[in-house]
C-alpha cells in the first residue's frame, strides 16, 4: 500500500471572474522512500495541491471532490482538530518563501520547540536539546548560537534549513517541499538539495517535491507527474521521462531549457499561456499551444494512454485507436548549431570600460553616528564590454554583482575607481552631462513588477523616459514609436491602454524591456531579469535579448547566477566574489575549464538534467562571509577545499593565463 495516495483530488476557488478550477481530478501515489515530483508552469495548480493535501486552503478555496489517503486514512474525513495532529506529525511542508513562512517575531528555538511541544512528549530542557539536535542535523553553522537568532538574523539558506528542521521536529512519514530552492544562489541550492536527499535516504521518508526546475528534477525524483492546467498530463519513472517524454507540452519544457548546444540558436517557445482556471474546458488544455494538435483536440478530453510500462500520458497521440498518428510526435524546429563565437572578444575600441572600481558604505554607530567600518559592497572591480557583446556577472547574491551595475550607471556613485563610457569618464561628469548620457545607458531590474509604476499605463510607462530624456520619434509619432516597441519585444498595440498588474511576469519583463529601448541604449545592465520566470517564458526573454543585439548592436552587462542563461546567452564572464572578481575569460574559458576553486564549486553546483555530462558536485560550506568584516587573505578560504598555508595571510594577485584569461588565485601564482 502506498504511503499516500490522491484519488481524483478536485479544488476550487470562488473568485469575481468565476469558480476557479485549480486542481482538477488530480491522482498518484507516493510511496515511503520515493520523491514524486510535480513538474509544471506557474499557474498550473501544483502549489494549490500541495495545501489541498495539507487543507491550508485558502478561506476562498474548498475540496469539492476526491480522496486523500495517507497511511490509508482519508484526510477528507477528518475533523480540523484531528487534522492538527497529522500536520507535522504524519506530514509536513516546507514552504517556497522560508522568510514569510517563519514567524519574525520567534527565535529559531521557539519555532522548533513549538511542534516538539505539540507533537512529542518533549519538554523544556529536553526539548530544547532536541532542537539543537535538529539545527545539527540539517547543517546550521554555529548551531547553538542560531537557536537564539531571530530569522531576519539569518541568510536565505539558513532560513530554508530552519524549515527543513521544524518540518523534521515531528518525524513525519511525508515530506513536501514547495520549490524549496525558488530563491537560493546555485552554492546554497546544492547544500539543501544534499541535506533532503539525505535526510530522506536516513528516515525513509516520502517525498512530494513541487518544482519547475528540470535539474532539480533529475537529482531527486525517482517518479514525475507533468501538471498542466489543474491536471496531470503524464506520469512517469524518472529515467523514462528524461529519456523520452511523451506529451508534447513535456517535449516543449525540454526544448526550451537552454543547452550548450543550442547556443547560437533560438530556444524553442510555447506560445500563449496557461489558461485561465475559470475556463470550462471540452478538449485537450493544452491544444491552443500545442503544435501538434487538430479537430479533435479542440472537442474531445483525451484520455489516459499507455506509452511504456508505467509510462502515462494524457494525449490522443498516443491512443491506440488511432489507424494513423499524424503529428505523433511534437513538431520540433531546426536549431543552428553555431561555432563558439566567444573564442575571443570583439576587436575596437571597448564601449565601457571599468578599472579599479570601489563601493563602500559607511557603517555608523553610536548617538552621534560615528563611522565604526566600512562595507566593501564593490572593492576593486575591473572589466571591460565591447559593442553587440554580452558579459555576464555571476556569483552567490550578496557578492556585489547588483551594486557593480548600479554603480556602473552611477546610480550609486562610486568611492574610487574608473568608468569610462565610450571613452568619456562618467566619475567626474557634472549632473547635467551625465543626464544626458542616460539615454545610452539602461537597466532592466529583476523584479519588473517593482519597477514599473502600477498607477501608470504602459503607454504612459513607455513614453515617460522618451520625454524625460528628450529622444524624438524621428519620423514617426509618439504613438507609433511606443506601438512599435511594443510590436518589436512580442506585445500587442492594443495592450499600451493597460496597466502592470493586467500582465504576465514575463509580460512585464518584456514591458520593462521595452521602456528601456524607447531611448536608444547602446548598454543594457540586465539585472537577473530571468529569475523569476517559468523555463518557457525564460526562453522568449532570452530569444528576444539575443535578437535586439543582433539588430541593436546592444552591449549587455547581464548579472546573473544562472549558469545555463550564461552558457546560452554570454560571450564573456566574469566570476565575482565577496566584491572582487576572482576570474574572467571568455564563456567556453570559463565554463568548460574553470581555475579559480569558487567558479569549479559554482559551475559544479548546478543541478543537471538526466544524460548531461556533469562534474561531481563541490558543496561548499557555509554562506558568503558579510562584507563589513571579510577574511584575511583570500575572501574565499574559509570555504575554499583547496586553501594553503598562505591563503590565509595574503590575498592572491592577478594571474593572465592566455589573452583573454585571468584568475586570482594562488594555485596559479
Amino acid at each position: 500500500m502506498s504511503l499516500l495516495s490522491v484519488e481524483s483530488l478536485r479544488t476550487s476557488l470562488t473568485s469575481a471572474s468565476g469558480i476557479v478550477r485549480a486542481v482538477d481530478g488530480v491522482s498518484f501515489q507516493v510511496d515511503a522512500g520515493e520523491t514524486f515530483a510535480l513538474l509544471g508552469e506557474s499557474g498550473c495548480g501544483k502549489s494549490m495541491t500541495a495545501l489541498s493535501l495539507m487543507r491550508l486552503l485558502p478561506d476562498a478555496g474548498s475540496i469539492v471532490g476526491g480522496r486523500v489517503l495517507l497511511g490509508g486514512r482519508d484526510l477528507m474525513a477528518l475533523s480540523e482538530s484531528d487534522m492538527r495532529d497529522v500536520r507535522g506529525r504524519e506530514m509536513a511542508m516546507i514552504f517556497q518563501e522560508p522568510a514569510t513562512s517563519l514567524n519574525p517575531v520567534l527565535t529559531v528555538s521557539q519555532q522548533i520547540v513549538e511542534v516538539l511541544e505539540r507533537h512529542t512528549a518533549l519538554r523544556g530542557v529536553a526539548a530544547r536539546r532536541r532542537a539543537l539536535e535538529l539545527v545539527e542535523a540539517v547543517g546550521l553553522p554555529d548551531p547553538a548560537q542560531r537557536l537564539d537568532a531571530y530569522p531576519f538574523q539569518l541568510s536565505g539558506g539558513m532560513k530554508q534549513r530552519v524549515m527543513v528542521a521544524i518540518a523534521l521536529a515531528g518525524n513525519p512519514g511525508l515530506l513536501i517541499a514547495d520549490e524549496p530552492t525558488t530563491a537560493l544562489d546555485v552554492t546554497i541550492q546544492a547544500q539543501v538539495l544534499e541535506l533532503l536527499g539525505r535526510l530522506q535516504r536516513e528516515r525513509g521518508m516520502g517525498m512530494l517535491l513541487i518544482t519547475h526546475d528540470l535539474g532539480i528534477v533529475s537529482q531527486l525524483a525517482h517518479r514525475v507527474g507533468v501538471m498542466y492546467a489543474g491536471e496531470l498530463v503524464e506520469v512517469a519513472a524518472r529515467q523514462a521521462f528524461f529519456t523520452s517524454p511523451c506529451h508534447p507540452y513535456s517535449r516543449k519544457l525540454f526544448a526550451a531549457l537552454p543547452r550548450p548546444e543550442r547556443r547560437g540558436g533560438d530556444l524553442e517557445t510555447i506560445p500563449g499561456s496557461v489558461p485561465p482556471l475559470t475556463t470550462a474546458f471540452t478538449g485537450c488544455r493544452f491544444a491552443d499551444r500545442c503544435q501538434s494538435a487538430w479537430a479533435r483536440c479542440a472537442d474531445e478530453k483525451p484520455a489516459w494512454h499507455s506509452a511504456s510500462d508505467g509510462h502515462v500520458v494524457r494525449c490522443h497521440l498516443y491512443d491506440p485507436a488511432l489507424a494513423a498518428r499524424q503529428g505523433g510526435t511534437a513538431a520540433s524546429s531546426e536549431r543552428r548549431n553555431c561555432e563558439d563565437d566567444e573564442a575571443s572578444p570583439a576587436a575596437g575600441v571597448p564601449l565601457l570600460a571599468v578599472s579599479g572600481l570601489k563601493l563602500h558604505f559607511p557603517m555608523r554607530k553610536g548617538v552621534f553616528r560615528r563611522i565604526a567600518g566600512q562595507v566593501k559592497a564593490v572593492d576593486g572591480v575591473s572589466l571591460t564590454l565591447t559593442s553587440g557583446r554580452t558579459l555576464a556577472l555571476v556569483g552567490e547574491s550578496g557578492c556585489g554583482k547588483t551594486t557593480v551595475g548600479k554603480a556602473v550607471l552611477q546610480l550609486l556613485r562610486p568611492t574610487g575607481g574608473s568608468v569610462r563610457f565610450d571613452g568619456e569618464e562618467l566619475t567626474v561628469l557634472p549632473p547635467d552631462r551625465l543626464r544626458k548620457l542616460r539615454a545610452d545607458m539602461q537597466i532592466v531590474f529583476q523584479d519588473p513588477y517593482g519597477s514599473l509604476d502600477p498607477r501608470m499605463r504602459v503607454g504612459d510607462i513607455i513614453e515617460e523616459g522618451m520625454t524625460a530624456l528628450g529622444r524624438t520619434a524621428g519620423t514617426m509619432s509618439r504613438d507609433e514609436r511606443i506601438d512599435a516597441l511594443l510590436a518589436r519585444v512580442g506585445l500587442s498595440a492594443v495592450m499600451r491602454g493597460r496597466y502592470p498588474h493586467e500582465f504576465s511576469g514575463g509580460q512585464r519583463q518584456r514591458i520593462a524591456i521595452a521602456r528601456a529601448l524607447a531611448v536608444e541604449p547602446r548598454l543594457l545592465v540586465c539585472d537577473e531579469p530571468t529569475s523569476a520566470l517559468d523555463v518557457s517564458v525564460q526562453a522568449q526573454i532570452l530569444n528576444l535579448l539575443k535578437e535586439l543585439q543582433t539588430s541593436l548592436g546592444l552591449a549587455y552587462l547581464f548579472i546573473t547566477h544562472n549558469i545555463a542563461v550564461v552558457e546560452h546567452l554570454a560571450h564573456e564572464v566574469a566570476v565575482m566574489y565577496l566584491g572582487r572578481i576572482v576570474e574572467q575569460g571568455t564563456v567556453g574559458e570559463i565554463l568548460r575549464e574553470p581555475k579559480h576553486p569558487y567558479t569549479e564549486a559554482l559551475l559544479s553546483a548546478v543541478p543537471r538534467i538526466e544524460g548531461e555530462d556533469g562534474r561531481p558536485v563541490i558543496v561548499l560550506k557555509g554562506d558568503i562571509p558579510s562584507p563589513a568584516n571579510p577574511p584575511a587573505g583570500c575572501h574565499f578560504h574559509p570555504r575554499c577545499p583547496r586553501a594553503m598555508q598562505e591563503c590565509a595571510t595574503l590575498y592572491p594577485s592577478e594571474t593572465r593565463i592566455g589573452a583573454t584569461r585571468r584568475v586570482c588565485c594562488h594555485l596559479f601564482k
